[in-house]
C-alpha cells in the first residue's frame, strides 16, 4: 500500500499508512469477476482488477493523490452528539458510533484538510464509507463547511471524494440541514472564483449525491461506480418495471449528461492537477468557467 497511487517515481506517491493496516492475506479475490490476485500486485495496480473493477479504498488511502507530507488535517476531534438519544431495535446509535470510531480510528465520516496535487494548493474532503456508511450528520456537515471556508479565505479549490450512502437518519433533522448548509457554504466558494472539483466514487447515493456534490463545478467519477438518490430495489418497487442492467452506473450517469467525466483510478491525479492548473490560468468566477473539464481530458 505503500505506493498505492504512484504512477512514476517522481509524480506520485502515496500516503504511508500503519502497518497494520495491511492485509495479512496473500490473495485478493476480485468480487466482479471472481479472480485471485496476489496482494502486492493488486495494491500496485491501486486496488483495481485486471477487469477494470475499482475495489473501495479507505479515506485516508485517497490521500496518496496528495504530494508527500503536504497534508494537514483540520477538525480531527470533531464528531457528532447523539442528541436525539436514538434507539431502534436494531442498534443504539451512540453505541453504533463508538463501535464506528474503534473500527476506522476516525471520530467521524468525514477527513477534511489542506494539501497540495503537484504544488498547487487545495482544500480537501474525503469520505469513509466504513464509518456508518459514509453517512452525512452533523459533524460530517460541520467538517465541510469549515474546509470550505478555509478554502475561500486562503483563494484555493476544494476537492471532495464521496462515498456515502447518504444523510445519517439517526441525526434526523439535524442531518438534513447539513445538506442546506454545506450548499450554501458552497455559493461562498464560487462567490471567490474557487472551483469545487468532486470526485465520486462507489456507492454515492442519498443526501451527499443531492445536496453539495451535484452542484460541483466538475464533476468527476470512477468507472463503474453506483451513483444516485434512491436504490436500485427502492425505485423498481415504486414504478413497477426492471431498471436497465446498468442503471445508476457512472457510465449511465455520464451518457445523461449528469456529471462530466468517468476517469480511471490510474489517471486520476493527472486529471485533477490539470483541472487545478486550467482554473488557476483562467481569470473569472469559477462558474463562468463552462467546458473546462473537457479541456482536462483532451490536455497533454
Amino acid at each position: 500500500m505503500k505506493d498505492l497511487f504512484r504512477r512514476a517515481p517522481r509524480r506520485f506517491t502515496a500516503a504511508r499508512i500503519d502497518s497494520q493496516a495491511i492485509p495479512d492475506n496473500m490473495w485478493v479475490k476480485c468480487p466482479s469477476c471472481g479472480d485471485l490476485i496476489y496482494t502486492r500486485q493488486f495494491s500496485d495496480n491501486l486496488k483495481v482488477c485486471k477487469c477494470g473493477y475499482h475495489m473501495r479504498l479507505a479515506a485516508r488511502e485517497w490521500l496518496g493523490l496528495l504530494d508527500d507530507s503536504s497534508f494537514v488535517e483540520f477538525d480531527a476531534t470533531l464528531a457528532s452528539v447523539d442528541t436525539l438519544g436514538f434507539v431502534s431495535p436494531r442498534h443504539v446509535y451512540a453505541q453504533k458510533v463508538q463501535e464506528s470510531q474503534e473500527q476506522t480510528g476516525l471520530n467521524d465520516a468525514l477527513i477534511t484538510g489542506s494539501g497540495t496535487i503537484d504544488g498547487l494548493a487545495l482544500g480537501l474532503a474525503v469520505t469513509e464509507f466504513e464509518f456508518i456508511g459514509g453517512s452525512m450528520g452533523s459533524a460530517f456537515g460541520e467538517r465541510l463547511v469549515r474546509v470550505i471556508e478555509w478554502a475561500v479565505d486562503a483563494g484555493v479549490p476544494l476537492l471532495t471524494i464521496n462515498a456515502s450512502g447518504g444523510a445519517r437518519q439517526e441525526e434526523g433533522t439535524l442531518a438534513l440541514l447539513q445538506m442546506a448548509k454545506v450548499t450554501m457554504a458552497l455559493t461562498r466558494l464560487a462567490a471567490a472564483g474557487q472551483p469545487h472539483i468532486a470526485v465520486l466514487v462507489d456507492p454515492c447515493y442519498g443526501g451527499v449525491l443531492a445536496s453539495y456534490t451535484s452542484v460541483a463545478d466538475v464533476i468527476i467519477a470512477e468507472p463503474g461506480a453506483r451513483i444516485g438518490f434512491a436504490g436500485r430495489r427502492v425505485i423498481e418497487q415504486t414504478i413497477r418495471q426492471k431498471l436497465p442492467a446498468h442503471f445508476q452506473t457512472a457510465e449511465f450517469s455520464l451518457s445523461h449528461g449528469m456529471i462530466d467525466m468517468v476517469v480511471p483510478r490510474s489517471e486520476l491525479r493527472h486529471v485533477l492537477a490539470t483541472l487545478l492548473r486550467l482554473y488557476r490560468n483562467v481569470p473569472g468566477s469559477a462558474t463562468d468557467l463552462r467546458g473546462i473539464a473537457s479541456l482536462a481530458q483532451v490536455e497533454e
